[in-house]
């Protein structure tokens, strides 16, 4: 068992783990990377071909995770509209589903993004490890274990005999992080809720708000927008 002090049960991920274009960037100011903890490890959103040309020609290792593209859209927009809570004017659907069939998203067009780091993953899988999100919720101790050495430090024999594996697997799952006191209550430093990362985590919940059009349109852009490049989604 990790102790109770542990950071992840203390704080919310996007405090822990800083985002490279937000966080980091968001007054204007160079952070002093020598003064982080090393290996540092950041997120971002960004598109490969937008990241430092130092973050693409060294030996930094990029992480990328995917979710099926139906899903992602209801999840952005469902993120969108509960940082408006404030405001009026929250997005329809179909106004939203509208600019998403467009490519007209906050990071660029979703198969252009998708499309760069499934290529980069290809070209250069020790630097790039692109990630389904439906394959590690379906086997998320087998990809746990991928990543792992992937980064290099993977598990000894000892650690997955004494739990450690699956027990790192109970404290980073949907349901413990989205049930900690600190994910329900409080705010990041720029201002978002916690709760507002954290809504339901399932596959497939596109079914409750697509209609049928949606859905055959949308099939028909991803067909084109995929087609020959040998990476298929799961939409459950």
């Amino acid at each position: 068992m990790f102790e109770q002090n542990h950071p992840l049960l203390n704080k919310n991920p996007h405090d822990l783990v800083p985002f490279l274009e937000l966080t980091l960037y968001v007054d204007g100011q160079v952070p002093d990377f020598s003064s982080f903890t090393t290996p540092r490890l950041l997120s971002t959103h960004l598109p490969f071909a937008s990241l430092p040309k130092s973050a693409q020609d060294s030996e930094t290792k990029l992480v990328y995770l995917c979710r099926n593209p139906k899903d992602t859209f209801i999840s952005m927009w469902h993120f969108s509209n509960n940082l408006r809570l404030h405001h009026k004017d929250t997005n329809s659907i179909e106004e939203m589903f509208d600019l998403y069939c467009k490519g007209m998203s906050v990071y660029g067009p979703f198969w252009d993004h998708v499309l760069d780091y499934w290529k980069q993953s290809i070209e250069n899988p020790n630097k790039v490890l692109f990630l389904m999100y439906e394959e590690i919720k379906e086997q998320p101790k087998m990809h746990l274990k991928r990543l792992a050495e992937f980064l290099e430090c993977p598990f000894s024999i000892k650690e997955e005999n004494c739990g450690v594996v699956d027990e790192i697997l109970r404290m980073c799952s949907f349901k413990n992080l989205s049930n900690l006191e600190v994910n329900t209550t409080g705010k990041l430093s720029t201002g978002e809720e916690n709760k507002v990362f954290f809504r339901r985590g399932e596959i497939g919940d596109w079914k409750n708000y697509f209609t049928t059009e949606m859905s055959e349109k949308f099939n028909y852009i991803i067909e084109q927008k995929f087609q020959g490049s040998g990476l298929k989604f799961s939409y459950n």
